[in-house]
């Protein structure tokens, strides 16, 4: 499914199949807009071959709705979340032979570096490397707007505090994903206290209820699918977790850990067989939790940022 939204928010473009042709399915293209819903034809599946449907999708997308109905000069296809694709082989290859000045590829993700985000095709690296933008956390400003528009939505019926704002803002550490995930939380225990309105009190109940396990159950799982029975390895994941994070050039928000600036605080803990814990932590079995920087013996970084924030607020 590919949506585009117009400027003016006012029309939402939605592709779909439909089993209409005999031998195959046609993409169309659904208009909602004041003049109710609207149906035209414009691509041919393929059937077993997604690389040439999907050429045949952009092209139709780009030559009759994007230039003939919105009048615009090309398309802008993100792919979010690149990082998570298991297997990447061939995507360099389209980009490459797709990319015109009326068709341009934006890929968002987390990486080492950019070979780790397209390894098939080495010019798409240098494309990349030319356009790259480093994103950085937001700032508390950034993440209480998002706290912000959330009071405009529930329109009076739930508020925040300025205080709980604060605190939801300073918690998430730039991650907006994780200021929705507290914000939800809250309004969540507001509820179930009957207030309507997060303050201090609320946000208090919230952080006793995540550092106790009773919040996020996802986050909850992968915790404990990380360290498994072993205490000296939960102790070691909040040693990682909480060690000051490294800035590096396109990654300093994921945030590298050194292994031997935990050994120090390890031994001092009686933490032994350091080596011996670490493998579960980057079993793919058991998350995983962490992955090795390969270029760096010794250097990891969390798979998830938002499961090293949660590490964080969660008690040992």
């Amino acid at each position: 499914m590919l949506r585009l939204v117009p400027n003016d928010g006012k029309e939402l473009v939605e592709f779909s199949r439909s089993k209409e042709v005999s031998g195959g399915a046609d993409l169309k293209v659904v208009n909602w807009g004041a003049k109710g819903i609207e149906s035209s034809k414009y691509a041919r599946v393929v059937p077993g071959d997604t690389i040439q449907t999907f050429r045949n999708f952009v092209s139709a997308i780009v030559s009759h709705q994007v230039k003939n109905r919105m009048h615009r000069d090309g398309l802008l296809v993100l792919f979010d979340e690149f990082d998570v694709i298991p297997s990447k082989g061939g995507l360099g290859s389209l980009i490459k032979s797709l990319t015109s000045k009326n068709l341009k590829f934006g890929v968002c993700g987390i990486g080492h570096d950019l070979m780790d985000l397209v390894k098939d095709h080495g010019s798409v690296e240098r494309l990349l490397e030319q356009g790259a933008i480093h994103v950085k956390p937001m700032s508390k400003y950034e993440s209480i707007a998002i706290i912000e528009r959330a009071e405009e939505l529930f329109k009076g019926k739930m508020t925040f505090s300025q205080q709980a704002k604060e605190q939801i803002a300073q918690a998430a550490e730039g991650y907006p994903y994780f200021v929705q995930l507290l914000g939800k939380e809250c309004v969540a225990k507001a509820n179930e206290l009957g207030k309507n309105c997060v303050d201090n009190v609320v946000y208090t109940a919230v952080m006793e209820d995540i550092q106790k396990g009773r919040s996020f159950p996802t986050l909850e799982r992968s915790y404990q699918r990380a360290i498994g029975s072993s205490e000296d390895r939960q102790l070691l994941l909040h040693l990682l977790a909480d060690q000051p994070e490294e800035e590096t050039l396109f990654d300093e928000d994921v945030g590298r850990i050194f292994l031997k600036k935990a050994r120090k605080d390890a031994e001092e803990l009686d933490i032994n067989y350091i080596d011996q814990l670490i493998p579960r932590l980057l079993d793919s079995n058991f998350g995983p939790a962490l992955a090795r920087v390969p270029e760096n013996p010794g250097i990891y970084d969390f798979v998830n940022p938002v499961f090293r924030l949660y590490v964080r607020l969660r008690q040992f």
